[in-house]
This record gives C-alpha cells, sequence and structure tokens, in this order.
C-alpha cells in the first residue's frame, strides 16, 4: 500500500481531473463520487512505481474511465435505470462552474465512449492525438477521426 503522504498528494494534484472524468459518465453526484473514490482506493493499493508524473495521470484517467464502464456495464446488466431522477443530481458547482460548461459535458456524454474519451483527453486535459493512442491502446490515426468527429457532433448538438 502506498504512503498517506502520497496518495494525499496525488489526490490534491490530479483529484480534479479524477472528478471531471467521474463525471463524464455519471449525472448523479453520488455515483461520481463512489467512481472517484474507487479510483483512488485503487491508487492507493497500486504498489508499481510511475515513469513520470503523465504517466502517474494517464494511469489514473484510465482506471477512472475502466472503472465507470465497469460500473454502468453493471448497472445495465440489473436492469437499474442509471439516472433515477434528473432533478435530484447534483452537479459539484466548484468543478462545474457554469451552465454553457455543463451542457458542454451533457454534449460530451451524448457522445459514443471512443469518440468521448477521445475528445475529452484532447479539449479538457491537453493530450495530443499520439499520447492518446497510447493510453486507448489504439491507431494514431483513428484517434484523429475520433477527436474530428467528436469536436463535429460536439458542434451539432451545442447548436
Amino acid at each position: 500500500m502506498r504512503e498517506q503522504k502520497d496518495i494525499e498528494r496525488t489526490m490534491s494534484v490530479y483529484g480534479d481531473t479524477v472528478w471531471r472524468v467521474c463525471s463524464l459518465y455519471f449525472r448523479g453526484r453520488a455515483d461520481a463520487q463512489d467512481m472517484f473514490q474507487v479510483t483512488f482506493l485503487k491508487y492507493s493499493l497500486h504498489e508499481q512505481g510511475f515513469n513520470s508524473e503523465e504517466h502517474r495521470k494517464a494511469w489514473l484517467i484510465r482506471v477512472a474511465t475502466n472503472i465507470c464502464k465497469d460500473s454502468l456495464k453493471a448497472m445495465y446488466r440489473k436492469n437499474q435505470p442509471l439516472d433515477e431522477s434528473v432533478a435530484e443530481s447534483a452537479v459539484d458547482e466548484s468543478v462545474l462552474s457554469s451552465l454553457a460548461h455543463m451542457e458542454i459535458i451533457d454534449a460530451l456524454r451524448s457522445l459514443d465512449d471512443n469518440i468521448r474519451e477521445s475528445a475529452y483527453l484532447f479539449l479538457y486535459e491537453g493530450y495530443t492525438a499520439p499520447e492518446i493512442a497510447e493510453m486507448l491502446g489504439a491507431p494514431v490515426n483513428t484517434v484523429y477521426s475520433w477527436i474530428a468527429r467528436g469536436k463535429e457532433q460536439l458542434r451539432e448538438v451545442l447548436s
């Protein structure tokens, strides 16, 4: 298990990023918080080192994404609705500070998985297509296509 100082430092540095990833998948704040906590629990139990801070950040994003997808699959298999009450779901105002930002997040949620992940990593996290390709295990040109489709679909949804 990792030392407490390492976990706290990583949470303070990358907590917002992990929170945004979890919020992309879940409208309900409680579900996103659960996925956030599971991500950092996995981090605390992950004993292997990281090559760099970018590697650590990419690992956290990948783990958060996989945890969220797995949770959604489990919910779907149980035939449970993903969001019982949109009116009751609260959005963390410190992370999503404006109505326009929430509209963009909702638009991102409407995209297919690979397109959503690529667009998010490119637009919000500032990764390049080759970096995203490495993270997702996809060809670089495919990632370029996903980013272009994501931008186009976002324009359509937001206009």
